[in-house]
């Protein structure tokens, strides 16, 4: 799969991201989501912080796939999400 980098205005709490591409005169729609997930969330928030995001992705919906973590800070980590439909949808036009 290739890549474009699109920059997101950055913005506090959840983003949902729709972006409708044309790729050789085929439109995709892409459906992205990114959440931040905070540190005293976890069960043990002085613990390892590979853990903590193990714990909270195990609670989210499964609809949705991880596909970028960011840069963490001292409160939280922005994770990226692609829809599942979405997902299939780029796989199929490999």
């Amino acid at each position: 799969m290739s890549y474009i980098a699109i920059p997101i205005p950055r913005e506090s709490g959840k983003q949902d991201i729709q972006i409708e591409v044309t790729i050789n005169n085929e439109k995709q729609a892409l459906h992205y989501k990114v959440e931040l997930f905070y540190w005293d969330e976890c069960k043990n928030p002085q613990g390892h912080r590979a853990d903590c995001i193990a714990e909270l992705l195990a609670k989210h919906d499964p609809n949705w796939t991880v596909y970028y973590i960011g840069a963490p800070t001292d409160e939280f980590v922005p994770i990226t999400f692609v829809e599942n439909r979405t997902k299939k949808e780029m796989t199929l036009s490999q």
